[in-house]
């Protein structure tokens, strides 16, 4: 079956970065596009950033552009995350996902998703 694992979470300082992994299993990745998402306590998940199938299309949110670089290696099945510039309001839980369309990503659709990393940036 389809399993989405992320790795690469942890604690550091306001401007720090970190580099996220999604590592996954069970299907075809190189047919997917693939994308981020995170939820902070009490809030709704956001999007955080998607790339189509090739890694060539990428989109992101506006909190991250710029900040954040979304890539994929489909030789390893992976996609990543490199979170630079952190600051504290980043701190969420971050998970991947997947859906055929890195735009659909983007409006919220995603057939997959996996557990998450939590991500906490102190001040």
């Amino acid at each position: 079956q389809v399993q989405l694992v992320e790795t690469g979470g942890g604690l550091v300082q306001a401007g720090d970065s970190l580099r996220l992994s999604c590592a996954a299993s069970g299907y075809n990745f190189d047919d997917y596009a693939m994308g981020w998402f995170r939820q902070a306590p009490g809030k709704e998940p956001e999007f955080v950033a998607s790339a189509s199938y090739g890694g060539g299309v990428t989109y992101y949110s506006e909190s991250v552009e710029g900040r954040f670089t979304i890539s994929r290696d489909n030789a390893r099945n992976t996609v990543y995350l490199q979170m630079n510039s952190l600051k504290p309001e980043d701190t969420a839980l971050y998970y991947c996902v997947r859906d055929r369309l890195a735009t659909a990503i983007r409006r919220g659709r995603y057939d997959s998703r996996g557990q998450g990393t939590q991500v906490t940036i102190s001040s």
